[in-house]
């Protein structure tokens, strides 16, 4: 079946938006042209290894871009590496990565599909597990995929060059990973891989794999990296600095009301779904100082609570964001929990009850001053509470605790 697609320069505006890199522009037109006279989809690849089980908005960086292929009429190929996931990608890694068994990526594989679906149309998605060809790979099929690569030239890459110099341990499977990520685009017969910048390495390996298994060569699309809310790391669950899209309406409003003023346009680049004209008036506003930058920001936070819940979401996190942060109050229907007269460590009651991630995070916060109870700092990591007493926690700027003895 035969799709109509926009002419080549209209489509090529859309591609280009955010991206880093385009390789090469020439095949890439040459894709374009083809596809748009014959009326058949290009077949557009992204991979996604299964190494934490929740996607953040910096996942969604190339999901969003996967969308605007979708929408222009060509194929998305969505690849789980539930293999390559094993591996692990050693791309800016200064150390090899700890290997996860298979139950353990495919158990965080079972919430992607859920999350993809938030912004892909199911229907016109392509869903592949790699460990579907991977799994049934004889040794000596292994070899060969093993053949088509030198030492010499997975030493070219930063990360191993550097490994290599300073004489740190570099493991054989960890050789593998770019070579596997190739094999995929051979099997599901990529035209166009997308990826972050970090694995530019990679995504060109593909092409020469696919030559070298007689297809021609799919196009390398790159993006850039997203910042997280800190404004100085990459967008991290580790870190603390991320917004997950499967947070609550408030969470995802506040966060992205407390990002440093530098990131406004790249987020509505990158993540939200404004178009060109809106996102042109977006930076002309920012360089000439023509708005507060504040009234960017809701616009910003109602757009993702929008995308990822909806429009009285995004109302009632705006309505919520306004009565804490600029009336100082504390909200009615935050929860409420009971110690039954015991006396609990403050930090176990913020983990226990979905405030934090874990301990670790628990202690950073309170080291940072992000944790009050009855409006005073917390100072004391191990500072302990008794249930007779009825107190109220605040975690970061938006998270409340009541606790109470029954």
């Amino acid at each position: 079946m035969s799709t109509t697609f926009l002419p080549v320069e209209e489509q090529l505006k859309v591609i280009s938006r955010g991206t880093i890199d385009l390789l090469p522009m020439e095949e890439l037109k040459e894709k374009l042209i083809k596809s748009y006279e014959t009326g058949k989809p290009l077949r557009i690849k992204q991979g996604f290894d299964p190494t934490a089980p929740d996607i953040h908005l910096g996942h969604t960086v190339g999901i969003r871009k996967l969308k605007q292929f979708q929408d222009l009429g060509h194929q998305v190929v969505v690849i789980i590496g539930d293999y390559t996931g094993m591996v692990g990608d050693p791309s800016e890694k200064s150390s090899t990565r700890p290997r996860l068994t298979h139950q353990d990526v495919m158990e965080n594989a079972k919430t992607y599909e859920k999350q993809f679906f938030k912004i892909l149309d199911r229907d016109k998605t392509e869903i592949q597990y790699n460990g579907d060809w991977f799994s049934r790979m004889s040794f000596a099929e292994i070899m060969n995929l093993a053949s088509k690569f030198t030492v010499a030239r997975m030493l070219e890459r930063d990360d191993f060059a550097k490994r290599y110099k300073e004489q740190q341990p570099i493991s054989i499977h960890e050789f593998f990973y770019p070579l596997m990520q190739g094999y995929d685009s051979v099997m599901i017969q990529a035209d166009i891989e997308i990826g972050a910048t970090e694995q530019k390495f990679n995504l060109v390996i593909g092409r020469q794999i696919q030559k070298e298994y007689g297809q021609e060569p799919q196009v390398v699309l790159t993006l850039p990296v997203l910042e997280g809310i800190d404004g100085t790391q990459r967008m991290s669950k580790s870190l603390g600095n991320y917004i997950g899209i499967d947070e609550t309406p408030q969470e995802i409003y506040g966060k992205t009301m407390s990002i440093p003023d530098k990131l406004i346009y790249s987020y509505f680049e990158l993540i939200t779904d404004v178009d060109l004209k809106e996102l042109k008036s977006i930076k002309t506003k920012l360089e000439n100082s023509a708005v507060n930058p504040m009234e960017l920001k809701r616009s910003l936070a109602r757009n993702l609570v929008r995308m990822y819940h909806n429009e009285a979401k995004a109302k009632e996190a705006e309505s919520h964001f306004n009565l804490i942060h600029q009336q100082g109050e504390i909200p009615e229907d935050i929860p409420i929990v009971s110690l039954g007269g015991q006396t609990r460590r403050i930090i176990d009651i913020m983990v226990e009850n979905g405030l934090v991630s874990g301990t670790g995070e628990a202690r950073r916060l309170i080291r940072q001053g992000g944790v009050k109870l009855d409006g005073e700092t917390l100072k004391d990591e191990l500072q302990e509470i008794q249930g007779i007493q009825e107190s109220v926690l605040k975690v970061g700027k938006r998270r409340f605790l009541r606790i109470k003895d029954k």
